[in-house]
């Protein structure tokens, strides 16, 4: 069959990208020379792609290895173009890559926007702009690509105004890689300028390590035919420190990591000995909007001799460090090293190895240093930072020190107690660090189980965050000291009691015992136990689990899920000063206490984010009961 050419094609965008675009507009009127940048950024990573994919055929490069970057004006039409020699983009490219927004976390970001020019287009930049930052300075973008090894007569040319579409168009192209022609608004003719321009890439591109090319001009200012490099094209990682300034890293992170904002913090680390590599790792400001998406790519460059060979490079940073941006350049890999000599080459745990501690050293300095920028990095970053001693054992307590919490001691949702702080504030006698994990910092905040911790005056943490669950089942001490939930297990706080308290207990313990016995008949296989609480002064009841058992509220999340758990029983420990149980206890109906016992325990299995396996069941006795005292 002869194959159909697709001569013309119109397309809609997808409604994520006229909202984007649409807020691009009038949102970054301010910042509008980053579409340079945005675009040669771009074009470094495709000419990136084709060098790593012609190590394995170079026939790819069609005769033409001198990977570059082009950047042309025309006064008289008003129009930029930036051209590369990349690895290009097939018709299927092109409509997945610049017809969509492909990128994950799209809807939650446009659900944060407030409408508001100056807030959003802090927003935006910490989405990254990309190829759509040409729509604030143009009218119309003409996208002419090829991918390398195609026929020429396999190009194709994407054309939009930015508001009705774009359209397709197949066409035919010499060379491979990819041009963008912006035909710039009427009023922003100051970047169809020679000096304009090559002031924009000065600031912007000056360390990206290919050469990025414009026209010279001659004696008489004139342009030439011929072209001249204007950046420094130097890899910035391997320039020595001494010859860099804030501003240039801060540039070449931007760059890499298509961030809009500053980083809090950069390591520029140089090896020599055994292994030969350099490394410059970034801790970013802002939270990319895909940190928690599962296809989520870690943000380390891997060179082989400033050879781009990988962007997904999970081998050399563990998932929990996934926010590290950065680039790692080594001496003793092969040039043709593929994911799976990745995870078993030994040199690769070595880079790994000490990538980690310098990342950790690194946020070590910010807490001790400066106070505020942590803070900030934990706000953004800090869940992601509690899944570490779970998965790295070998500096738990190392990631341990660099952990905040909320605690008793503020009662501020803000996190910003260290268990170092929790442990110099311990009771004398006290050899537990206690901690409450609960849904939402509300529920933590106001549970049952905290009664008699804040009459004794001792200090809880506050944990709310999911991750809490897994942090401490992987940290379990610190210092020395067991981290103890106060909602699992039995509870002796006795060594704190005065002797009148404990004769008040006693008291309690032995007066509670038809109660109890009677609760157990009724409850039956619904509890594993119920018994005298040490732990509640205010609330009738609470649910206590095993030591091992998963919080009820996590249960709750993972069978929504759709994961089978087990069916622990849990126990039920009541306050038998309490009005309700002294109510109970007086109770003659056996129907009406069976109506109560249930009420009881279902009450504080909601407390604790359980979900009811009857919920009409409870509010059917519950409103019969309030119809009987009324």
């Amino acid at each position: 069959m002869a194959e159909t050419k697709v001569k013309k094609e119109n397309m809609e965008f997808q409604t994520e990208v006229n909202q984007l675009l649409h807020l691009m507009i009038h949102s970054l009127y301010s910042n509008k020379e980053i579409f340079v940048r945005e675009l040669v950024s771009n074009a470094s990573d495709a000419c990136d792609k084709l060098r790593f994919e012609a190590i394995s055929d170079d026939s790819l490069y069609e005769g033409d290895s001198e990977l570059r970057i082009e950047v042309e004006f025309d006064e008289e039409a008003n129009t930029v173009t930036i051209r590369d020699n990349g690895i290009g983009m097939t018709r299927e490219d092109v409509i997945n890559n610049i017809g969509t927004i492909a990128k994950s976390g799209t809807k939650e970001f446009l659900s944060k926007l407030s409408g508001d020019a100056a807030k959003d287009s802090n927003l935006i930049g910490q989405f990254g702009v990309g190829f759509y930052s040409s729509f604030i300075v143009a009218d119309k973008v003409t996208l002419t690509t090829r991918r390398a090894g195609d026929k020429p007569e396999q190009a194709v040319v994407w054309e939009s105004n930015g508001e009705n579409g774009f359209t397709l168009e197949d066409t035919t192209k010499e060379a491979h890689g990819t041009e963008i022609v912006l035909h710039l608004k009427e009023d922003e003719k100051e970047f169809a300028n020679d000096y304009r321009l090559r002031s924009i890439i000065s600031t912007y591109s000056d360390h990206i390590p290919l050469p990025v090319k414009m026209r010279k001009r001659d004696e008489e200012g004139k342009l030439t035919e011929e072209w001249e490099v204007v950046n420094k094209a130097n890899a910035l990682w391997t320039e020595p420190k001494s010859n860099l300034k804030d501003e240039d890293y801060q540039e070449f992170y931007k760059h890499i990591a298509h961030d809009w904002e500053n980083p809090l913090a950069w390591s520029h680390n140089s090896v020599e000995g055994k292994l030969e590599y350099k490394s410059l790792l970034y801790i970013p400001s802002k939270a990319p909007f895909d940190l928690w998406e599962p296809e989520q790519k870690n943000g380390i460059k891997l060179y082989v001799q400033r050879v781009f060979i990988m962007d997904d490079t999970k081998n050399l940073m563990p998932h929990y460090l996934r926010f590290v941006r950065g680039v790692i350049d080594s001496n003793d890999l092969p040039l043709n090293v593929s994911r799976e000599i990745l995870q078993s080459n030994h040199v690769v745990e070595s880079m790994r190895k000490a990538s980690v501690k310098k990342v950790l050293g690194l946020l070590e300095k910010m807490a001790k240093n400066d106070k505020e920028n942590y803070q900030k990095f934990w706000n953004e970053f800090g869940r992601a930072l509690k899944e570490g001693p779970g998965e790295d054992m070998a500096n738990k307590e190392q990631i341990a020190k660099l952990l905040r919490f909320s605690s008793t001691h503020t009662d501020s949702e803000e996190q910003t107690v260290t268990l170092e702080d929790y442990v110099s504030r311990m009771k004398e006698e006290q050899e537990e660090i206690y901690y409450i994990t609960a849904e939402t910092f509300a529920s933590a905040k106001n549970s049952p189980h905290l009664e008699v911790f804040r009459k004794k005056e001792i200090e809880v943490l506050l944990l709310s965050d999911r991750v809490d669950e897994w942090l401490v089942n992987g940290l379990q001490e610190f210092d020395g000291k067991k981290l103890q939930s106060v909602a699992k297990g039995e509870l002796d706080l006795s060594k704190f009691d005065t002797e009148e308290d404990k004769k008040e207990q006693e008291e309690v313990d032995k007066k509670a015992d038809g109660i109890i016995k009677h609760l157990k008949e009724v409850l039956g296989e619904k509890v594993e136990d119920v018994r005298v609480s040490h732990r509640l002064t205010s609330s009738p009841s609470c649910i206590v689990l095993n030591e091992q058992d998963m919080a009820l509220y996590m249960q709750t999340l993972m069978k929504q899920a759709g994961h089978d758990m087990p069916s622990n029983k849990p126990v039920l420990e009541i306050n038998p000063t309490h009005p309700l149980i002294e109510r109970m206890e007086a109770e003659t109906d056996d129907e009406q206490f069976g109506d109560w016992a249930e009420i009881l325990f279902d009450q504080a299995l909601l407390a604790e984010g359980a979900q009811l396996e009857d919920p009409a069941g409870f509010v059917s006795k519950l409103n019969k009961l309030m119809l009987k005292m009324s």
